[in-house]
């Protein structure tokens, strides 16, 4: 009976004369009455007969009938917009309850683990949209690269830098997960890559979305563990080396091969006392909690140039497992502000690597003159062969000022802020220019000296750079009578480096170049001949006079010919003295210039 009701109370409505608040009698007749005056009670209203939900409704469409024109719009459309934000609500939340979403940035290291891993899925190889990089986020893995390099033989495309694929920037890719799954237990995934502009000299900064379509977290769990094991698997034998952006915050700038501590020449004792007292602070954290001390280490290694402070700092973090984070004093913006929230962020198991500290501030100018002298021996060979630049002294104005304070440092290294569980590591190559605040320790707990090259260095270099174990398995063994001749399969020394001679077009000087070819080889020596070798070369070497690294240069000329590095060491070391004579000469007058 409602529905009758409602039916005929639409039809008397579409006839003509109908005003809002009527009270309609019997339909057959359609007698309008006024609503102002009031019904008689023979008449029959047939709002009676509507269910009295309907009755509010009707009341209130016939208020709106009067309403102008665009009031009705403004409700209709905030209607309309209301029902759309509640049904987005509603969408929301539904797709929340049924999809995971998480963000990577690019400045975190989880960012790498899933570009990593992404690379790594052979769905990109039928994906029709993709980028093609030879990124491959600090380590060399397996890569999905382009179908066919694997059996490329060019070194170039192979081994190099293999071409692999990736996500386009601002578009979305799905792909099932986990790949080995049956498809019952296999979850979509849709990845989106955003770029954005960062207004610096850093480039666009990146970010990673992915959407997991899956009501529980397990397999969102499951996906950054995969992801990070396939990243440490391939950084088992590397190091990561950490940088600071302008933005004082960590990137990952690179990895690096873990370097053996027994290729690092020492005095007997120093690469010991080192990585024991590095380990025993690794494992000491309840000793140093239990007696209220700041756990925190510091090493100062000083010495000249080229003793292998920085190359004993690499092995260090190879042996100890932790990645070295790069701290320059001199970097463009950094202030004590920036270096204290640096090291504020530090992660607790790292090594924080602080080169050349000296450089940033001296406790006197000394060393301050010095390096100007040396900044204006570097530019006097610059115009000597380049006769176009400009000649002159050092401008004073061009030596690089840090804007970093003594106190700043001290601040940050063992202030209130100051990161626990990171070990500190200082190369210097003016010791005494330091400020004994800066030494003292709590900042500075073991001092190492790295000095020139003895004569024990200088032996066991040689027998490590010619150990039989570095050469092929059917590589000749010299014999002590063989001593005399050519060990290299190229040919003599003298051919080797003849070959190498040629005249240039523009004039009628020789260039000659010394050296041997790459693919030439070593005879394997005889483990009595490598000895007496190695003997001769440390007595022909002076004490203390000579850096590792200039020892390491020489040899590198003679990869594959020890008896020739042994009969020409002598004259190597005269020009090395008359050089430093020179050097020593040109500098002292350039200092009092200063």
């Amino acid at each position: 009976m409602a529905d009758n009701a409602v039916q005929r109370v639409l039809a008397i409505l579409a006839q003509p004369g109908i005003s809002p608040g009527t009270y309609i009698d019997d339909a057959a007749n359609a007698t309008v009455t006024s609503s102002a005056s009031i019904p008689s009670a023979t008449q029959t209203t047939q709002l009676v007969d509507l269910p009295a939900i309907l009755a509010p409704v009707l009341s209130l469409f016939f208020w709106f009938s009067a309403l102008p024109d665009w009031i009705k719009l403004l409700v209709i459309g905030g209607v309309v917009e209301t029902c759309r934000r509640m049904l987005f609500v509603l969408y929301r939340h539904a797709a929340n309850a049924f999809v995971i979403t998480a963000t990577f940035n690019d400045n975190d290291d989880c960012f790498n683990w899933m570009m990593f891993w992404l690379s790594r899925q052979p769905s990109w190889t039928a994906a029709r949209e993709l980028e093609i990089s030879t990124h491959s986020f600090g380590v060399r893995g397996d890569f999905t690269t382009v179908p066919g390099e694997e059996a490329d033989a060019s070194a170039l495309l192979n081994e190099n830098r293999p071409l692999i694929f990736m996500p386009t920037a601002g578009r979305t890719h799905a792909l099932w997960f986990p790949a080995d799954a049956p498809w019952y237990a296999q979850c979509r995934v849709a990845v989106t890559r955003m770029q954005r502009d960062t207004k610096s000299y850093h480039g666009l900064a990146e970010s990673l979305e992915v959407r997991i379509f899956t009501r529980s977290h397990a397999m969102l769990n499951r996906l950054l563990l995969e992801a990070k094991r396939a990243h440490a698997a391939e950084q088992q034998n590397k190091i990561s080396i950490y940088a600071a952006q302008s933005k004082d915050v960590w990137r990952h700038t690179a990895s690096r091969a873990k370097r053996s501590l027994t290729s690092i020449v020492l005095d007997p004792g120093i690469k010991d006392t080192l990585l024991n007292d590095a380990r025993d602070f690794i494992e000491s954290r309840d000793w140093y909690s239990d007696r209220g001390i700041p756990f925190r280490r510091g090493y100062l290694l000083y010495g000249p140039p080229g003793c292998g402070k920085t190359s004993m700092i690499h092995s260090m973090a190879g042996e100890l497992g932790l990645d070295v984070y790069i701290i320059s004093l001199s970097r463009a913006g950094m202030d004590d502000t920036s270096l204290s929230a640096l090291i504020g962020d530090l992660p607790e198991k790292c090594i924080a690597l602080m080169e050349d500290i000296d450089v940033a501030f001296t406790k006197n100018t000394g060393a301050r003159l010095e390096d100007a002298a040396d900044e204006a021996e570097d530019k006097i060979k610059d115009e000597i062969k380049d006769e176009t630049k400009p000649r002159g002294g050092p401008d004073p104005n061009s030596l690089i000022t840090s804007r970093v304070s003594l106190s700043g440092l001290l601040n940050a290294l063992d202030g209130v802020g100051a990161q626990e569980g990171r070990i500190l590591f200082a190369t210097t190559n003016h010791y005494e220019a330091l400020d004994p605040a800066l030494c003292r320790p709590g900042r500075m707990d073991v001092h190492v000296e790295f000095r020139l090259a003895s004569k024990y260095q200088a032996r066991e270099l040689f027998s490590h750079f010619y150990a039989p174990r570095h050469l092929s398995d059917d590589a000749k063994v010299e014999g002590p009578h063989d001593q005399g001749r050519e060990l290299s399969a190229s040919g003599s020394s003298a051919a080797s480096e003849s070959s190498c001679t040629s005249t240039t077009s523009d004039d009628s000087s020789e260039t000659v170049c010394l050296g041997t070819p790459q693919r030439a080889r070593l005879f394997r020596l005889d483990p009595a001949v490598a000895g007496a070798l190695a003997a001769r070369f440390a007595e022909a070497v002076p004490e203390r006079e000579i850096s590792m690294a200039s020892l390491q240069g020489y040899l590198m000329g003679y990869k594959v010919r020890p008896q020739d590095a042994v009969e020409d060491v002598e004259r190597w070391v005269a020009v090395q003295r008359a050089e430093k004579k020179t050097r020593n000469a040109r500098k002292a007058t350039i200092f009092q210039a200063v």
